[in-house]
């Protein structure tokens, strides 16, 4: 699993074989049950996970305890709280393990020596927080605004690899809709013949 986040690595960050040799050391693997929780709210997110097997959610959960979730990952997606992250305030997210998952798992101290390293890899990874950021920018936009039909749509071009592994329930969530309401918007496409 440590080889295949290497590859990951070097073949969208522009590290050398030898610059990541010098970071290896900073890299860590863990191995995580269903139902683990990695992050609780109110914590200090210090770190950043990768997963190389399995799926993770973030969410948080609102003051009657219902759930809302943000983001899902799975095979060679990143998750982390990153306000917490890398402003060292307190996580308003959670994050859990919604299958058994093998994750490998970054501090700063990584992304610090990373970008000394190599311009290379601090233009990725700027890139990559521009494009969270316009991700959440059309996320809120969605949910504020689109029908639960494109919401559920857009899902499945986000997450097309992965939607048959969630329940039903988590992706209403995600879409922030009822399951009732998902349920319907399913049963509509499938009157018009649409196959995700």
């Amino acid at each position: 699993m440590l080889e295949q986040f290497k590859k990951y690595i070097i073949d969208n960050t522009g590290l050398s074989e030898n610059e990541y040799s010098e970071l290896e050391h900073l890299v860590y693997l863990l191995e995580v049950k269903k139902g683990t929780v990695l992050l609780k709210e109110n914590q200090i997110c210090n770190r950043a996970f990768f997963v190389c097997k399995g799926m993770l959610r973030s969410y948080t959960i609102d003051e009657m305890g219902k759930n809302h979730i943000i983001q899902f990952a799975s095979e060679n997606w990143w998750i982390a709280d990153r306000s917490s992250f890398y402003f060292d305030e307190p996580a308003e997210l959670f994050i859990d393990v919604i299958e058994d998952a093998v994750v490998v798992y970054i501090h700063k101290d990584f992304i610090k020596a990373a970008e000394k390293l190599s311009g290379k890899f601090a233009r990725f990874n700027t890139l990559a927080l521009q494009k969270n950021i316009r991700q959440m920018q059309k996320r809120i936009n969605y949910l504020l605004a689109a029908s639960a039909e494109k919401k559920y749509l857009d899902f499945i071009e986000t997450y097309r690899e992965i939607t048959c592994r969630i329940p039903l329930q988590m992706i209403a969530s995600y879409l922030g809709i009822t399951p009732e309401s998902l349920s319907r918007v399913r049963k509509e496409l499938a009157r018009k013949n649409f196959k995700p």
